[in-house]
């Protein structure tokens, strides 16, 4: 089966998934990465900016979700002045923290950026 997400970056903007209440919208963000991690449709990058960057951090319930897919070789950056605006730079749990050059350097290389 071919990964039509391999040369992908997906965006992330938001502290959750669609537009609903807290709680769906996390529990849809946590199953999108289980899903991305079980299916074998890895993206190339998972970007965090803005408020999205709270999915990143310790006790986000994306977090192990985000964890195994940094383990399994997906580049899962989120932005230092989105985490420094809310004061969680030193409570990043899951992948690594980049700058805005990053991101965009992501997106240039990707062949598709799809924003979630």
């Amino acid at each position: 089966m071919k990964n039509n997400f391999a040369e992908t970056a997906i965006m992330v903007t938001h502290d959750g998934l669609g537009h609903a209440d807290k709680d769906l919208s996390h529990k849809l963000a946590r199953n999108y990465f289980r899903t991305l991690l079980e299916s074998g449709y890895p993206p190339k990058y998972i970007l965090f900016y803005g408020e999205g960057v709270k999915l990143t951090i310790e006790g986000s319930p994306c977090q192990a979700e985000l964890s195994a897919l940094s383990s399994s070789g997906v580049s899962v950056i989120a932005c230092r002045t989105c985490l420094d605006h809310y004061g969680l730079t030193d409570k990043v749990a899951a992948g690594e923290i980049g700058n805005m050059l990053q991101i965009v350097e992501a997106q240039a290389e990707a062949e598709k950026v799809i924003t979630v």
